[in-house]
């Protein structure tokens, strides 16, 4: 199947100003901030994803679930156990 549009990691964002959209500005990253969210979005390994204000990316709750299943294997503990 042939699409009429093309797959880029491109995208946009825009805030209403006196009724008209504007558009947000990016950041030296390429990230928007969301000043409702109180964070930054941006892409990461071909997402868009979350980013805290300093910068750093935000975790899924699956991969925070990963994350400390991991530690908890580190310390020889089964996470499937607890």
């Amino acid at each position: 199947m042939n699409l009429p549009w093309k797959h880029t990691l491109e995208f946009a964002g825009f805030h209403l100003l006196d009724g008209e959209y504007q558009p947000l500005e990016a950041n030296e990253k390429g990230h928007l901030w969301s000043r409702q969210l109180g964070l930054y979005l941006g892409i990461h390994e071909g997402l868009l994803r979350y980013f805290t204000p300093e910068g750093k990316l935000v975790f899924t709750p699956e991969e925070t679930a990963e994350r400390l299943a991991a530690k908890l294997r580190e310390l020889n503990i089964d996470p499937e156990t607890i």
